[in-house]
């Protein structure tokens, strides 16, 4: 009888222990697989937000593709205004003598026949020079200066007192004529027929006339000051 309840008892133990490692085992196994979906679902969700960046970057990045090649375009465009700015500068400057000038033309001087004598303003007087200024602009010169003085707007040729005034500044012959343009065209133009050069000479002054292909004309040196010109806008 021992021998019976001893079997017993422990099959009995044997049993209880196998129900229990079966209800541990279950359940275990049940966490686990609780546990592997929420991951699942995690990693599903983290995949989507990182899929949605993506997108998102993506997007970014056409947009700054596209505003890049809008600024490269709207800095050739920027380009190119500003060097059309450039040259119409460079053009107004040129025309208004405030650059050094060079190019081909004739170099035109003025003596007295008796170079030794005393100058006499009678001889070369300031409204010759006019003439030889006027046949020259008549005659397309795009600059011209007298005695290294940039002829511009403002440029005064007057007497004063002995000396005849250019720019402000006292000058005596020799006058010698800078001027850039066609060469042929300036030395026709005072060689007329009863032109600036025969009236010149039957006064007695020596005319030479040099045809250049590399004339310097200086600018104009002083400072251009406007109290009442304003530009007006129409």
């Amino acid at each position: 009888m021992k021998t019976i309840k001893a079997q017993l008892s422990v099959g009995l133990v044997c049993l209880v222990l196998g129900l229990m490692l079966t209800l541990q085992f279950r359940n275990v196994q049940n966490y686990g697989g609780i546990l592997s979906v929420q991951r699942a679902q995690e990693l599903a969700s983290e995949l989507k937000d990182a899929r949605v960046q993506r997108d998102s970057l993506q997007q970014r990045v056409k947009e700054y593709e596209s505003r890049i090649l809008q600024y490269e375009e709207s800095a050739a465009e920027v380009s190119v205004i500003a060097e059309g700015m450039r040259q119409d500068l460079e053009r107004a400057r040129l025309l208004a003598g405030l650059t050094d000038t060079g190019g081909p033309g004739v170099v035109v001087t003025l003596a007295e026949v008796q170079p030794d004598q005393e100058f006499n303003v009678f001889y070369i007087h300031y409204d010759k020079l006019l003439k030889v200024l006027n046949e020259l602009n008549a005659a397309g010169a795009e600059a011209v200066s007298i005695n290294e003085q940039r002829v511009i707007a403002t440029t005064e040729i007057r007497l004063a007192g002995s000396h005849i005034n250019i720019n402000y500044q006292r000058f005596a012959p020799p006058f010698v004529f800078k001027a850039i343009g066609d060469p042929q065209t300036l030395e026709a133009a005072l060689k007329l027929k009863g032109g600036i050069v025969e009236e010149l000479e039957y006064y007695g002054i020596s005319v030479s006339i040099k045809k250049e292909q590399d004339v310097f004309v200086p600018r104009y040196s002083k400072v251009l000051e406007f109290k009442y010109a304003e530009p007006v806008n129409k």
